[in-house]
């Protein structure tokens, strides 16, 4: 189920009339209201819209740190509760970015840090995904974090975080002794691999330099790092691995396909020239 990020609604005022006034406040921050409409007899302060956000999830969503702790002050507010996304409160501050609405919730005892989304992610992964440096320590200096926690397709935080190039999360995982920068995804691909397929040279600089990364490491289908850089023309990318003895510059993968074979189809020529001289043999152009 694809999420959405805002509310574009025709004529189905059905779903419409589940955004009450409370909502509307919440994700606005407007404390004053909020503090009037809770009030208000027979306010429902945990009802849902079409998506299952409650008023308090639009506030922490949107940073609002006044209406998340006016709301926190009622006992009959459920800070857990989680959309139709199965993601929660605190997913959406560490998505975002909102490192003092993360503060407020972390400091509770009936919030779990660890409470994945339906897609298996978790507030770290969030965090680490979208480069948030300050959540990810604060998330990392609680016991009950798991560094290491993958989502439903494998991705760790590290990995999420070098799909992204995002180099200071990336230097803050690897820099701990319960994070393997190996660890690779339901497809075998690991994050030095994600890095060269998305071109994050810094991040590919990064985890080269520990000595228990594999530059040659090939995910399930014999794609390896150099592979994966030829295919998307990421020269730089190609020059690191190429500077190194322990990449094979003509590994096939499991369709026979070469790196210099993948950058003459997809039309890349720098790389092409890069690779040539280190061929003996005539690649493959062989389709797929």
């Amino acid at each position: 189920m694809e999420e959405r990020t805002g509310y574009h609604y025709s004529a189905d005022l059905g779903k419409l009339s589940l955004f009450s006034g409370l909502h509307c406040a919440s994700m606005f921050g407007i404390d004053e209201i909020v503090a009037g409409l809770i009030e208000v007899e027979g306010c429902d302060i945990n009802q849902s819209d079409c998506d299952g956000n409650t008023p308090f999830m639009w506030a922490a969503r949107s940073g609002h740190e006044r209406v998340v702790e006016m709301l926190l002050g009622r006992n009959d507010v459920n800070p857990e509760k989680p959309n139709v996304f199965g993601k929660t409160p605190l997913c959406y501050a560490a998505e975002y970015g909102h490192e003092g609405v993360m503060k407020i919730l972390l400091g509770r005892d009936d919030i779990y840090p660890e409470t994945p989304s339906s897609y298996g992610q978790t507030p770290l992964c969030y965090a680490a995904s979208n480069g948030h440096e300050g959540m990810v320590k604060m998330l990392l200096g609680r016991g009950d974090v798991n560094p290491e926690r993958p989502n439903n397709f494998g991705l760790t935080p590290l990995s999420s975080a070098a799909v992204n190039g995002h180099e200071g999360v990336v230097k803050i995982l690897i820099g701990r002794d319960d994070v393997n920068p190996e660890t690779p995804d339901a497809y075998g691909q690991t994050p030095l691999s994600y890095a060269a397929q998305n071109g994050h040279e810094g991040v590919l600089e990064i985890l080269l330099r520990r000595g228990d990364v594999n530059p040659d490491r090939p995910n399930y289908f014999g794609q390896t790092p150099l592979s994966f850089a030829a295919v998307n023309g990421h020269e730089g990318v190609v020059k690191i691995l190429l500077r190194r003895d322990d990449v094979n510059p003509d590994k096939p993968d499991n369709r026979g396909r070469t790196p210099l074979s993948w950058a003459i189809q997809e039309g890349h020529a720098g790389v092409a020239a890069l690779l040539q001289p280190l061929v003996s043999t005539t690649p493959s152009t062989a389709p797929e």
